[in-house]
């Protein structure tokens, strides 16, 4: 079976966990140019009464590295 590239690809899911605002109500990862990063979404609404969504991305290596940083003790 050949591997799917997902090379510049990504898809978002439901934020099953949100509990508050500021938590993203979607959540999942895309790929951009072969760099692996996490996007968050947070449905909005304009002052046009338009909605749309506001976006965040993270490269997963950072995160990883944030967690890493936080547990160990200095």
């Amino acid at each position: 079976m050949e591997k799917y590239d997902n090379t510049n690809r990504g898809a978002m899911f439901k934020n099953d966990r949100k509990k508050t605002e500021t938590h993203p109500d979607l959540g999942g990862t895309i790929d951009v140019n072969g760099q692996e990063y996490y996007i968050n979404a947070w449905k909005k609404m304009s002052k046009a009464g338009q909605p749309f969504y506001s976006l965040s991305v993270t490269k997963k290596e950072a995160k990883v590295a944030e967690a890493v940083a936080e547990e160990v003790p200095f």
